[in-house]
């Protein structure tokens, strides 16, 4: 079938639109000029929900202060509900990584609702005399304050869905505590011999620090409330009526249904990307974390005839294409290549971030880009990692305990009672003679059996306290 097109006029010439789609001339130089990630803005669909978001509460402003009329104002309020509902997504075309500091996402934004917006009133595509994406979508607005906004819509959202994530695999770490209550075994420290402890503990440790990162990104969120819109160009707020920047806030709140503030400082809101880079540091702690728990799984998993062997990961595939029988930990393996790449994608965030010169900082579109999918890919790089390996992990009980039996540091415990020197004397004695740390000290008559079975129960050795005697 043969395609119909349409002409579209900018300053800088003409081009053939496909009559069916929604987008104009700016997004399809766009599209020729920017083949960077061969993705579209689309693989982000709360982006474009949170920049309809922003062009919605726009109009309703525009339309409250007489420069909209109100058959303008109805169809691109439609329109933009729309494609806050998931509808249109398919015309937003423009690669996430562009040159103009986001201009072509924003040009995109309102060639689409424009003329989604003509569509509803009856008109053709591309009659900009009735509504136009300048005049009329980006009325009072500018790229360098619409698009901020829409990220830190889309930051707010997405931190809400990974603090779910991480709810979600910290309460499968919290069951397994409650399983493994029970099971000894031997702590380690620089990878060598501690004291002991329970697999309950050293599981309840990792649900806490998960925890811990949950409250932690509910105090970076706030950051997000804080936005530039009603800025315009550099912040002080051209080309707008002296209460649109109040009044723009007010139905931004209304609109999302979240309480954002104006920025104090509007100039300096619209230069400084401060809160993206404090975010950004807020996912490279959590993925350093996880990625810290998931050597410890591996490391904990390892042999299992030649390695700690204290837990068993759930086998998910073969893990060799030469030797039969190997089972790899490809959940904690995965999840770690996860870490890495939100660890690089801080660095490419603080390096975009000093890189802006003067009243704007043109490099957004990469951290954007870099903030959205590092906090994709970390949500759900959680929910495979507690559903597909935490939820099936079983312990190794006999290993556990038999790894307590045969450590020489259980002798730490008699530290406050024959010091530090002589338990030093006995660890030494047990290891140069393969002793157990046990029957050396009943042969040296240090304590009776029945004195020394009580000291050395492992159970009595989890605490953090010394027992009082009379």
């Amino acid at each position: 079938m043969e395609k119909l097109y349409r002409i579209e006029k900018d300053f800088l010439g003409e081009k053939r639109i496909e009559l069916n789609k929604y987008y104009g001339i700016q997004t399809l130089r766009a599209k020729e000029n920017f083949n960077i990630t061969k993705t579209d803005i689309s693989l982000f669909p709360n982006f474009i929900k949170s920049l309809a978001k922003v062009k919605k509460a726009c109009a309703l402003t525009n339309f409250e202060l007489g420069d909209l009329t109100d058959i303008q104002k109805d169809a691109i309020v439609q329109a933009c509900n729309e494609i806050i509902d998931g509808k249109f997504h398919d015309q937003f075309i423009v690669d996430p990584i562009q040159g103009g500091a986001g201009t072509s996402t924003n040009m995109n934004a309102n060639e689409v609702i424009a003329n989604r917006a003509l569509e509803i009133l009856g008109k053709p595509k591309s009659s900009y005399e009735f509504i136009h994406p300048n005049n009329h979508i980006n009325m009072s607005q500018s790229t360098n304050d619409v698009y901020p906004t829409a990220i830190k819509l889309t930051l707010h959202e997405l931190i809400y869905k990974l603090k779910d994530a991480l709810r979600f695999l910290r309460d499968c770490f919290e069951e397994k505590a409650i399983e493994f209550k029970d099971v000894l075994k031997m702590g380690r420290t620089q990878l060598q011999d501690a004291v002991p402890m329970t697999l309950g503990q050293e599981f309840k440790t990792f649900a806490v620090m998960i925890d811990d990162d949950i409250y932690r990104l509910r105090n970076v969120q706030a950051l997000l409330k804080e936005v530039n819109l009603g800025a315009t160009a550099i912040g002080t707020g051209i080309n707008t009526k002296a209460s649109y920047q109040r009044k723009v806030i007010s139905n931004l709140r209304e609109v999302t249904g979240v309480d954002y503030v104006s920025a104090g400082d509007l100039i300096e809101a619209t230069q400084d990307t401060g809160s993206f880079v404090h975010i950004s540091g807020m996912l490279k702690s959590v993925a350093i974390k996880i990625s810290k728990i998931c050597n410890d799984l591996r490391l904990l998993s390892s042999g299992p005839r030649a390695g700690f062997n204290e837990i068993n990961l759930p086998p998910l595939q073969p893990g060799s294409s030469i030797m039969p029988g190997k089972v790899n930990p490809v959940m904690p393996e995965v999840v770690n290549q996860v870490a890495f790449e939100v660890i690089g994608a801080d660095m490419t965030i603080s390096m975009a971030s000093e890189g802006g010169q003067l009243q704007l900082n043109v490099f957004e579109p990469l951290i954007a880009y870099k903030l959205f999918t590092s906090i994709n890919m970390m949500r759900r790089a959680f929910y495979s990692l507690g559903e597909k390996c935490i939820k099936g992990i079983t312990a190794n009980e006999d290993v556990c305990m038999e790894n307590i039996l045969n450590s020489v540091t259980i002798v730490t415990c008699l530290n406050p009672l024959i010091g530090y020197e002589k338990c030093s004397s006995l660890a030494k004695e047990a290891l140069r003679t393969n002793k157990r740390v046990y029957d050396i000290i009943l042969e040296q008559e240090l304590f009776t059996k029945e004195e020394l079975d009580e000291l050395l129960k492992p159970e009595n050795m989890v605490h953090n306290f010394i027992k009082e005697t009379k």
